[in-house]
């Protein structure tokens, strides 16, 4: 299989099914097209019909599209602990990645991904505010209901639900965003993941940066170039 994705730095939408396949021991091939260069819509274009990334490419089959990559990995690889244990479980989880696909527009705009820095805190309107408290409020009755035996919302195990909300835990760390303990301890724990880990050392070594996705913000630390120097 042959995974395309975006900047690792930026890319929130790549991370997703990029988390999950090396959670779940899959082997892939991956290419990486960074954003906003000359050539960017070209390259992907060559690989995605939407001229979007991430697309999977499986032999004859193309999948584009965070979710859909997961719901055809789950299909294909039915033995694979892709979702959790439990119809109950795996209903609740995929309604609530689905939640996390079409919503909390507020964070997303307001705080785009970018692993690379800390900023100061920004305005915290009251539909930031309203996401914030619903994405705690998920996480909090996940772990609640399914996740009491581990760190991850469904317990011990990273399942596609955690994948698709690894991406908000570092916005909420990014842009110094006060939170409840156990929502902080989650946090922790998608940072602590080693798949995370390895994935934010990769972004830490590209040579490409966006300036639109730092314009306006108040750096607290370059976190990057903190790292690089260590």
């Amino acid at each position: 299989m042959h995974l395309v994705i975006a900047n690792k730095l930026y890319s929130s939408w790549s991370m997703r099914p990029w988390l999950i396949m090396r959670a779940v021991g899959l082997d892939f091939e991956e290419t990486v097209i960074p954003l906003r260069q000359s050539d960017t819509a070209k390259r992907i274009t060559q690989y995605s019909p939407s001229g979007k990334v991430p697309v999977l490419i499986d032999g004859d089959v193309k999948v584009w599209e965070s979710l859909a990559i997961i719901s055809y990995l789950a299909d294909k690889y039915p033995d694979k602990p892709i979702w959790p244990d439990g119809m109950v479980a795996r209903a609740y989880a995929k309604s609530i990645a689905m939640e996390m696909h079409g919503g909390f527009m507020h964070l997303r705009q307001t705080c785009p991904m970018n692993l690379g820095k800390r900023f100061a805190t920004p305005l915290m309107t009251d539909d930031l505010t309203a996401n914030i408290a619903r994405i705690e409020d998920i996480w909090r009755q996940s772990r609640a209901r399914f996740g009491s035996d581990g760190p991850y919302l469904f317990g011990a195990r990273f399942t596609a639900a955690d994948a698709m909300f690894a991406p908000v835990a570092t916005r909420l760390d990014s842009y110094s965003i006060d939170v409840a303990a156990d929502t902080r301890a989650y946090i922790d724990a998608i940072y602590a993941n080693p798949h995370f880990d390895a994935w934010r050392k990769a972004a830490f070594q590209e040579p490409w940066t966006i300036p639109a996705y730092e314009e306006g913000l108040t750096v607290v630390e370059d976190i990057k170039a903190n790292e690089a120097g260590a």
